[in-house]
């Protein structure tokens, strides 16, 4: 199956939380999840009572939709989480946020993780001095992330990096802002992602 390209306010009314796909627009009242909190289609406002896959499914539905994933990437990062020594589900939150499309919109030089998707793959960011247009690249300890020179001055960057503030930088990311410079400077912690998903019933659905 292909990437989705349908509208993203459809995915949080499914998954019945928001998962801030929208970037500002997400804080405002013309948020969907705040207008239209049933789900999407015609029998929407039915809720089913979920079985315990029902559950798990939906936790992995949403971590792949915050970070803009399909099936087979989830599946390669999960697998990856699993070899690892440590707790499988905090290693997998790991190395999602670790990602180079997650940096650049933690760092707040955009609005939203497509957005920086977009904005990476267009050659507008480099990775330790060096230019890189893969989205996915790991953004290792002590790796710095900055706008080219050139790109300073894009419109998407320039509103982003004014909002950086009100949103804030998570405390394992150091900002230099009058630089568009940001450094990782420790491990992504679970307390700063914040994100509305329970790890352990995506370990559980894996594991059946």
């Amino acid at each position: 199956m292909g990437r989705y390209t349908g509208s993203v306010c459809r995915l949080c009314r499914r998954e019945g939380v928001k998962l801030f796909l929208k970037g500002p627009r997400c804080f405002t009242e013309k948020c969907a999840i705040d207008r239209r909190s049933t789900i999407p289609g015609q029998h929407g406002a039915a809720r089913p009572r979920l079985t315990e896959y029902s559950l798990q499914l939906r936790e992995k539905q949403k971590l792949k939709r915050i970070y803009g994933l399909v099936e087979t990437q989830f599946k390669r990062y999960f697998f990856s989480a699993e070899r690892k020594k440590e707790i499988t589900g905090e290693a997998l939150l790991v190395l999602l946020e670790s990602r180079l499309d997650n940096i650049v919109y933690r760092a707040g030089f955009a609005l939203s993780r497509k957005q920086a998707r977009m904005l990476i793959r267009q050659n507008h960011f480099q990775v330790n001095g060096s230019a890189v247009n893969i989205p996915s690249s790991q953004v290792l300890l002590n790796d710095f992330v900055e706008v080219r020179a050139g790109s300073r001055a894009l419109i998407p960057v320039k509103e982003a990096m004014a909002r950086v503030e009100a949103r804030g930088v998570p405390d394992w990311l150091e900002l230099e802002q009058g630089l568009f410079k940001a450094t990782v400077t420790g491990r992504p912690t679970k307390e700063a992602m914040a994100l509305p998903v329970n790890e352990q019933l995506v370990v559980e659905l894996y594991s059946r």
